[in-house]
């Protein structure tokens, strides 16, 4: 006969008018499996915490986005953000998906090259291109999106040395009604910038400009900004080709499309609130639709989405380490799942579900990590029901830079295990161990010895 559950006992108050502010409750089930896979079984297998990949998800959201886009426009090309998740598996899928590979230093433009990605099909963005960097680029005939006036004179000192004309693109900055501006990066387009820049691109002579590209904003909440951007560019293509009768290629849009997350401070659920990816593509393709474009000389659309695409496909799974009152009364839960691993707390209030079944009792709570420092906290706000030690949680829609800007601190960083489309798991990422940590460090031979 299996043991019945323990809940402890519990005085709630009877509320006979509407719910507080925080709502009724969160969730009306557990969250006992993750595509097919028992929680329970994935952390007795890969210990906790335990981030878990759906790869079922990526692709069929990936499925989704190109429906989206290429109903819509006819020339679309997809292009994975790496560093919003440049986990080796994670590009895989996307290549294998067709994506290309859209990198923003070096070290991702080697990883890229390493996974076998052809050089013609990588964007290299960014303000920081080192000589080197820009040497591979230029040898392997990747796009490369100049960000400043001192890129551009790099590129054409190097092309004299190389005897190779580069493929460029200029990243544009611009008001599209979205305030503040992200323009930090880029050259903008109000007060001449970007038209300056491509004059001297265009008559030094030393390499082809063949795009334009611009990255407006992250998790932006207004697909009309999207078709602000989309207009402007192509109106600088066509300024271009009226000029100098030269045709722009590509017009790259970035990225920066909204996930299902919900940002800190939002009434009502980003699942119910944010805009959909086919938001996205309908003010994105009529823009372009209904620029100056000849039928046959549409410009490719280039997209560097990144976490609308992998963001749901992502779980942390964890524990309860403990259930404590604060000294004002309330209710907070330890986790053993820290915001050096879930960084994306600080952005979202992160959607948490119960991983076995659960009383009907529920209390406002506050859900902290295992961190020694005071702003380690997961939730500041969440109605959950009442869970006890040794017992599971999954943290929703963490595949977005979590495993990109994750630090080693207090505790190592735990294992990553992908699920595939047959329900079977595998580890893409082994967890920490003391080695991993100390085999970059050095002792000098006067600190080896010493006596307590």
């Amino acid at each position: 006969m299996e043991k019945i559950r323990y809940e402890r006992p519990v005085i709630k108050k009877l509320e006979s008018n509407m719910p507080n502010k925080f709502g009724s409750r969160t969730e009306y089930a557990p969250m006992t499996h993750i595509d097919g896979v028992a929680v329970k079984e994935l952390i007795t297998n890969f210990g906790s915490p335990l981030f878990v990949i759906s790869e079922k998800t990526i692709r069929s959201t990936v499925a989704k986005a190109k429906k989206a886009f290429e109903t819509r426009y006819p020339k679309v090309q997809f292009a994975w953000s790496y560093k919003t998740n440049y986990l080796n598996a994670i590009c895989s899928i996307f290549h294998q998906e067709g994506s290309w590979a859209e990198v923003v230093s070096g070290f991702e433009y080697d990883k890229a090259i390493s996974l076998g990605v052809d050089g013609k099909k990588i964007i290299f963005n960014g303000p920081e291109k080192t000589d080197e960097d820009l040497t591979k680029a230029i040898k392997n005939d990747s796009l490369i999106h100049i960000d400043h006036l001192d890129e551009f004179y790099t590129i054409v000192s190097l092309t004299e040395k190389l005897k190779k004309k580069p493929r460029v693109a200029i990243r544009v900055n611009m008001d599209t009604g979205v305030y503040p501006m992200w323009d930090r990066f880029g050259f903008n387009y109000e007060n001449g910038q970007a038209w300056d820049a491509i004059n001297k691109i265009i008559h030094s002579g030393k390499m082809e400009l063949v795009g334009l590209h611009c990255h407006i904003g992250t998790f932006m909440l207004a697909p009309s900004a999207y078709g602000v951007a989309a207009t402007k560019l192509a109106e600088l293509a066509m300024s271009v080709k009226t000029k100098f009768d030269q045709e722009i290629s590509y017009i790259d849009l970035g990225g920066g499309f909204a996930s299902k997350n919900t940002l800190k401070g939002s009434y009502l659920p980003g699942n119910d609130t944010n805009p959909t990816i086919d938001d996205f593509a309908e003010a994105i393709s009529t823009a372009l639709l209904n620029a100056n474009f000849k039928k046959d000389k549409l410009p490719l659309l280039i997209l560097e989405t990144g976490r609308a695409l992998i963001d749901e496909a992502g779980y942390l799974v964890g524990t309860i380490i403990s259930n404590k009152r604060s000294s004002a009364g309330r209710r907070t839960t330890i986790v053993d799942i820290g915001v050096n691993i879930l960084f994306t707390s600080f952005w979202y209030d992160h959607k948490i579900t119960p991983a076995q079944p659960f009383t009907h009792y529920s209390e406002d709570t506050c859900v902290y990590g295992p961190l020694c420092m005071n702003i380690d906290v997961i939730r500041e706000s969440v109605n959950l029901p009442l869970l006890n030690r040794g017992e599971h949680i999954v943290v929703h829609t963490v595949g977005a830079y979590n495993m990109t800007q994750w630090m080693q601190f207090i505790s190592l960083r735990p294992r990553i295990v992908l699920i595939d489309l047959d329900e079977k798991c595998h580890v893409i990422r082994e967890k920490e161990t003391l080695d991993t940590i100390t085999s970059l460090e050095k002792i000098p031979g006067h600190l080896k010895k010493f006596d307590l």
